[in-house]
């Protein structure tokens, strides 16, 4: 059970578990889970860590189907600029590998933006902590668990 699950079944949360095979060729992990899941990509989102400043990382949840906008994530938090957080580092303050970095249950507690479009959907698809895990949930619930914001965040 990943940190992901244990933090929705302790808070009582509504979710359901999609495994599959993940292919370990595969780095687009969004899109190998929209096909093997044959889900609509719109309602896959995609964890992604932004670095606002050298000391600052934060949590960004996009669908699959768009590009994460580093303006508009900058001025999401107010600041000049916004990259994207090297890979090893973004692994070593979630506890995840990439391909797995669930917005929940993370190692360290990072400020989490939730693009606004997953709040068209009953319910969305994050990674569930592992590669090959997704899990379905409702958009409301991961602002709630880790008080994230709502903004546009995506292209």
């Amino acid at each position: 059970m990943t940190p992901a699950i244990r933090l929705l079944k302790k808070n009582k949360c509504d979710f359901k578990i999609h495994k599959y095979d993940h292919d370990p060729a595969c780095t687009d992990f969004g899109e190998e889970a929209v096909s093997k899941l044959n889900l609509d990509k719109n309602r896959v989102f995609k964890t992604l860590l932004v670095e606002l400043t050298p000391k600052e990382l934060v949590v960004c949840v996009i669908p699959v189907s768009k590009q994460l906008s580093l303006k508009d994530v900058a001025n999401a938090f107010k600041v000049k600029k916004a990259q994207m957080a090297n890979k090893d580092e973004a692994q070593k303050v979630t506890g995840y590998l990439l391909g797995g970095i669930s917005p929940l249950g993370q190692k360290k507690r990072l400020k989490t933006i939730v693009d606004e479009s997953a709040f068209n959907y009953e319910t969305i698809y994050v990674s569930g902590g592992k590669r090959g895990l997704d899990i379905e949930l409702k958009a409301t619930d991961i602002v709630s668990l880790v008080n994230a914001q709502k903004f546009p965040i995506s292209t």
